[in-house]
């Protein structure tokens, strides 16, 4: 089983709520290649929550470990300009909610009470050291494969298992290929496959070519 640990967001895609954000869609690609996925995080308890959750168990994705948080509405991804249709006079952008709090270490160590049996746990988003540090004491407890997903020029942390897999998030990804890629690894991770192969083949499955050596 593989565990992603990250909270959902709301997008609409042809004016159909999905999940939306790094987390949800790194779960929803590794449950696409027939993983076993959970999804450890924060949502609101609103009418934007409700259709994320649908849209994740639509896809594969569990969600027993997804705290809902009443005084949190879930936040709505913006949609791009490309996505107006400016011909139509009565065409409308919704206005996103208000980000939520940031996911804490408590967050995740309440998730992960529920979640004892995973190969591949994933850390989908930026987040602070201690939360960090949840995760690396449940991968090496859990002897789970971690995957590390870190912001652009940061720092890794130390006190990792010495197994670690960290990814550098691009400034952004709209259409979602870098999910795909952290999904599609962490699903080959979980099959079994060794870490250097995982790679190749998930960036085999976009179409990306591997760079050569100097």
């Amino acid at each position: 089983m593989i565990v992603v640990i990250g909270s959902p967001v709301g997008r609409l895609d042809d004016d159909v709520l999905r999940a939306g954000g790094t987390a949800s869609r790194v779960a929803l690609a590794a449950a696409g290649l027939g993983r076993i996925v959970q999804l450890v995080g924060v949502i609101g308890d609103d009418p934007t929550a409700d259709g994320v959750i649908l849209d994740l168990a639509r896809g594969g994705v569990g969600h027993v470990a997804l705290l809902r948080d009443p005084g949190r509405a879930t936040p709505l991804q913006p949609v791009t300009p490309d996505a107006i249709d400016d011909t139509d006079p009565d065409a409308s952008v919704p206005v996103p909610a208000s980000p939520g709090p940031a996911l804490e270490a408590a967050d995740v160590e309440l998730g992960l009470r529920y979640l004892t049996d995973f190969a591949v746990v994933v850390l989908a988003e930026p987040v602070d050291a201690e939360t960090i540090a949840v995760v690396a004491t449940a991968a090496r407890w859990g002897e789970a494969r971690m995957i590390l997903v870190v912001g652009g020029g940061a720092a890794v942390p130390d006190g990792l298992p010495a197994d670690v897999v960290v990814f550098e998030s691009p400034p952004d990804d709209p259409d979602g290929a870098f999910a795909d890629l952290v999904g599609a690894f962490a699903a080959a991770l979980d099959e079994g496959t060794e870490a250097g192969e995982a790679f190749r083949s998930s960036i085999a499955s976009d179409g990306w070519t591997e760079a050569g050596s100097a």
